[in-house]
């Protein structure tokens, strides 16, 4: 091996996972696997972010997108801003995804008047506790004009 050699360079697509403000987790791990299986680069933030954090994370790792995930009910009060936010930092074209359980009142909407909610405050995808993994890493690519 030439000990001058350029390392190789990651081409795949930075994605950004965090969980704003919420201890639980285990969302963002069961998604990376099926996100890195899907051909990106998945960066964990980890879990009891600021936006600030998950924004900076985004602006240090080049993410083209950032996908939030909520575990406890409360993701309209913790995602409020992120966009605006995010077009402060410069990341106007970042991709926003949210999931998991977003509404501590979801008994009693409508599925359509959350994602309403949620599309509202910025983010392009909204999507329910029971979405698949792989349907999230399809869209993706599909959002980033990635083809199949």
């Amino acid at each position: 091996m030439n000990a001058n050699a350029e390392p190789a360079v990651d081409s795949r697509p930075v994605v950004l996972l965090g969980v704003l403000k919420d201890i639980h987790n285990l969302g963002v791990l069961i998604l990376k696997h099926a996100l890195d299986r899907g051909g990106f680069h998945v960066v964990n933030a980890g879990a009891m972010l600021s936006q600030a954090e998950l924004v900076n994370a985004a602006v240090e790792t080049h993410a083209r997108a950032i996908l939030v995930s909520s575990s406890y009910g409360m993701a309209a009060l913790d995602a409020e801003g992120l966009r605006g936010r995010c077009q402060e930092a410069g990341l106007n074209d970042v991709l926003l995804y949210i999931g998991g359980n977003l509404s501590v009142s979801r008994q009693n909407r409508q599925w359509e008047d959350i994602e309403a909610e949620f599309k509202a405050l910025g983010f392009d995808r909204v999507f329910p506790q029971n979405v698949m993994p792989v349907q999230v890493a399809a869209m993706l690519r599909q959002d980033l004009g990635l083809g199949d």
